[in-house]
């Protein structure tokens, strides 16, 4: 077919907006599925997604449409997460597309996850479509949802299509706006073959099945692919496109979305986010956009049964080509045995891999608390990078401790803007800003420690909001802060499994903070307190030093209350 009648695009929206309904209803309006065949949530495949109600993976699926014009037209759709952990699957899925659908609640508006996915979509250079949808709930605002599109995204209002997901109202015009809107696919003309990896997976029968996005060349069953990242090569034996199912086909041409099965059984080969190219004829540049993703939560994993090691390596191999966001590398513990210390991109990210070894693979599994990464300097001049407690330098050895901080936009009802400002100074943080979106709802831009938002600040967020707060964010500076290890104990024996890098104020417990009270110690500073220059963090002295200190503030609290 013509490239000039192919489309691709995806469609990006906050958690909960609505995307897979929409894509049900755009399977069912080309007839891609029968209807006997169809179900709700048909692209989330994964029992998590159907349970949690959101998507993990990106689902890619080719519709055959006839305008009504008469004139046919392939539209390559991938559906994407919506969470802001999965951001790296989202950002994947915009280099293989023209095109974005920008789902936006009518009742709900303009969120925190709207604005991030819009703005990686933009600086993608894809043609955004607006599409306000929900319009046929009561709540519904669309005319305050398309004011939003506006000021906030900077769209013009008269974009937006109205449309509702469930009842299929402005299906015809989304088809219409993407056939009218979206460009046909680029980059077309390059003379060697490219094809871009966006996702992965690994078949027991198979081997690697690569999701591609084909750019320039046609691949066919037979030919001899290499792997611009590593030079890896293999044969190719199998392509085809995904109707939702895999469908062979005898070749994949320009702007085709579809896979490839090649003839590579080590899941570590293949990268997601690289470039296919021919053996023969190689391409002399990579698709833009590859890069390697940097973990931002840290978590050991140990299997229950000791004797489930090899499995538990092996499923995490298998699991990581499916999920390039997904690190590990290998380690040992006193207390749980061999394991892996494992990087993730955040809590939800750690939570879902975590129940997949479970479900997938069959393991009993052990995870310990999470970490970020911090910076520990030395007092002989070297920076160390640490991501688990258990290697920290010696106390009397370290300079001082700069930790991670976020750059946070929590989109918030008005009326808890007080109770919020609250939390986040709790979490210490500090507010920046204020933005107002309308009269009922503001943006607070905060600084906060990554560290501190990892367990309960986003529960805690929704309790405030009533469900209505949403929250975005972007990695920020190191800063220096007043850390400490903080060791649990099991029967008087340190677990070294179960060590944390806290803040001084969070390790006190209520003694130990009455005995500096007593004395008149100021507290530890927040972090909108601390001066910006490095210091030498206090506290950190030899442990014989501590005992020293703190066999004289018992003393003190002794005589004090003497009659």
């Amino acid at each position: 077919m013509s490239l000039d009648h192919i489309r691709n695009f995806c469609i990006i929206a906050h958690v909960d907006h609505g995307k897979t309904t929409l894509s049900d209803r755009l399977l069912e309006h080309t007839k891609t599925i029968e209807k006997r065949q169809m179900k709700e949530q048909l692209l989330d495949a994964m029992d998590l997604e159907r349970e949690k109600g959101i998507t993990i993976k990106c689902h890619p699926v080719t519709m055959n449409f006839t305008a009504p014009d008469g004139k046919q037209y392939i539209l390559n759709l991938i559906d994407t997460p919506g969470h802001v952990d999965f951001a790296y699957e989202v950002s994947r899925s915009l280099a293989a597309c023209e095109g974005a659908v920008l789902l936006i609640d009518a009742s709900q508006g303009v969120e925190a996850q709207t604005v991030a996915n819009a703005t990686l979509a933009m600086n993608q250079g894809l043609e955004i479509v607006p599409v306000i949808n929900k319009v046929d709930l009561p709540s519904a605002r669309p005319e305050e949802a398309r004011r939003q599109v506006e000021d906030i995204l900077t769209i013009p209002a008269q974009d937006a299509v109205l449309a509702s997901g469930k009842s299929g109202i402005g299906i015809d015009e989304i088809f219409a706006a993407i056939i009218k809107r979206v460009p046909p696919p680029r980059w077309s003309e390059y003379p060697h073959h490219r094809a871009l990896v966006f996702d992965s997976l690994f078949d027991s029968y198979k081997g690697v099945i690569s999701y591609v996005r084909v750019f320039s060349g046609t691949f066919k069953a037979g030919q001899t692919i290499e792997l611009m990242y590593n030079g890896v090569r293999s044969v190719i034996k199998e392509v085809g496109i995904f109707s939702p199912k895999m469908k062979p086909q005898d070749e994949l041409g320009p702007g085709c979305v579809g896979y490839i099965v090649i003839n590579i059984r080590e899941v570590a080969d293949v990268k997601v986010g690289d470039t296919i190219t021919l053996a023969s004829d190689p391409a002399k540049e990579p698709v833009p956009g590859f890069k390697e993703v940097s973990p931002m939560v840290f978590s050991g994993i140990y299997p229950l049964d000791t004797a489930d090691y090899e499995k538990l390596k092996t499923s995490l191999a298998k699991l990581a080509i499916n999920d390039s966001s997904l690190t590990y590398t290998a380690e040992s513990s006193t207390a749980l045995g061999f394991g892996f210390r494992c990087g993730f991109l955040g809590l939800l990210h750690m939570e879902i891999v975590q129940e997949r070894l479970r479900r997938e693979y069959d393991l009993d599994i052990l995870s310990t608390y999470p970490s970020v990464v911090y910076k520990v300097y030395t007092t002989d001049g070297v920076e160390h990078i640490l991501d688990n407690p258990v290697v920290m330098p010696d106390p009397s050895a370290i300079e001082h401790i700069e930790e991670p901080t976020i750059r946070a936009h929590i989109h918030i009802p008005g009326t808890s803007i007080g109770d919020m400002l609250t939390l986040v100074q709790e979490k210490r943080g500090v507010c920046e800003r204020t933005e107002t979106i309308d009269g009922d709802r503001v943006v607070l831009v905060c600084l906060l420690p990554l560290n501190e938002i990892l367990v309960d600040f986003n529960d805690r967020m929704k309790s405030i909001t009533r469900g209505y707060g949403s929250m975005d964010y972007e990695l920020g500076e190191y800063v220096t802060s007043d850390l400490v290890k903080m060791d649990i104990r099991v029967n008087e024996e340190p677990v070294d499994a179960f060590s944390s890098i806290v803040h001084a104020s969070k390790a006190e417990g209520p003694r130990t903070r009455a005995l500096r009270e007593a004395q008149g110690a100021p507290s530890a500073p927040a972090l909108q307190d601390r001066h910006p220059g490095r210091h030498r963090l206090q506290g950190h002295r030899p442990r014989d030093h501590r005992l020293r200190r703190q066999g004289r503030d018992r003393e003190v609290l002794r005589r004090r209350h003497l009659p």
